[in-house]
């Protein structure tokens, strides 16, 4: 008979789920960066870079104090909304619309991410894992920044640029 399946079962996959989604989004920010015409989107998308780097490092953090070897599994989920936004940046090379593109692309990864951290953090709080909760939870401050940044971003130049043209 199967092992029935537990909360640190489900918290052990979707950490793997997240932690590949952030190795896949470190590669895909520098072309995002490449594309952007705008620099302050440019800008944006490089510190997003550095600061998934440190949200990886924590990944691997908390793996270290769950006691697990730090490892993804492919996110299916990710992938679709990375190759979404390459479609974008195919589609709308050299237009107007390219930035507000790379804008929703970058923000759906954001909302991505945000949905993860949070259910995670929370099963971290209901397992036990108050350090563990601290290091998600500072990712999802992060995530949460960045989406208000992209936000402004969008409603302040990029859309209106795209509109315009």
């Amino acid at each position: 008979m199967a092992k029935e399946k537990t909360l640190e079962d489900l918290f052990y996959d979707t950490l793997k789920d997240i932690y590949f989604a952030e190795r896949q989004i470190l590669r895909a920010l520098p072309k995002m960066a490449r594309a952007a015409q705008s620099s302050e989107l440019k800008a944006g998308f490089q510190k997003h870079l550095e600061e998934t780097e440190g949200q990886v490092e924590r990944l691997q953090q908390v793996f270290e104090k769950i006691g697990k070897r730090a490892q993804g599994k492919t996110c299916e989920a990710i992938q679709g909304i990375i190759a979404e936004g390459e479609e974008i940046m195919e589609e709308f090379k050299g237009t107007p619309a390219l930035d507000a593109g790379l804008i929703s692309a970058a923000q759906a990864v954001e909302h991505y991410e945000i949905a993860r951290y949070g259910t995670l953090k929370t099963w971290a709080a209901t397992l036990g894992q108050k350090d563990v909760v601290a290091l998600l939870d500072q990712t999802l401050q992060e995530e949460t920044a960045t989406d208000k940044i992209l936000t402004k971003l969008a409603t302040t130049a990029a859309n209106q640029k795209a509109k315009a043209a």
